[in-house]
């Protein structure tokens, strides 16, 4: 077993995410594509494969159980395959979108960019992976309507540019997903008075000493 896949298959018992063979080859494969892709189009400022890992994949993997958790508490984990849907704004590489794809098959996950270059990464990412559930979007997230059941985002904007810029694609009863560094305190604050926190998730993410955490907020009825 290759050193990568050792310390993935480690990250994921750390983690008590309990991932089929094909879905830990699929993240490997992904990340690999991000290698190759990277050379060309400079995708990601983290070429090498161990710090990829840690600071990619497992940053992103640390998400995944929250998200699940949110899913399952609004009944949305038990939807046909599709009916429930993220928007992965600002999405780069596809982190976190592509691996929530990947670790949530009944998930349909769009990621959107501004450019161009790495949206097309996402279609052929969705494409080599097989992944029916992933598509990429190049497009201003302000210019998106279509209802999104989580909206997400990782290292994108400040949470009053994120809700405000993507509020449009926000489905009745949807929520903002952010996933942060150290708890951003003075975002919240300046939050507009139309958006509430009503969850702070804390992450460990193995092999990285760094604090990450989950903001969890939601429109004001």
């Amino acid at each position: 077993m290759a050193a990568n896949e050792v310390a993935l298959r480690a990250g994921l018992k750390s983690l008590t995410l309990n991932l089929t063979d094909h879905q830990v080859r699929c993240l490997l494969d992904y990340q690999d594509l991000i290698g190759k892709w990277t050379k060309v189009y400079n995708l990601t400022a983290v070429r090498d494969p161990a710090e990829m890992l840690t600071h990619h994949l497992l940053d992103s993997l640390a998400a995944v159980a929250p998200l699940q958790k949110h899913l399952l508490s609004r009944g949305l984990a038990m939807n046909p395959p599709g009916a429930a849907k993220l928007l992965d704004v600002g999405s780069g590489a596809g982190l976190p979108g592509v691996v929530f794809a990947i670790c949530c098959p009944t998930l349909a996950v769009s990621c959107v960019d501004t450019v161009g270059k790495k949206a097309a990464f996402i279609t052929q990412a969705a494409l080599s992976l097989g992944l029916n559930n992933l598509k990429g979007l190049h497009a201003r997230v302000e210019n998106i309507a279509e209802p999104f059941d989580v909206v997400c985002s990782r290292a994108f904007a400040s949470l009053a540019d994120f809700t405000s810029w993507s509020v449009k694609a926000l489905a009745p009863q949807g929520v903002w997903m952010a996933l942060k560094g150290k708890h951003p305190a003075d975002e919240v604050a300046v939050l507009p008075a139309g958006v509430s926190v009503f969850h702070v998730e804390q992450l460990v993410v193995p092999g990285l000493d760094a604090d990450r955490c989950v903001i969890w907020l939601k429109p004001l009825s």
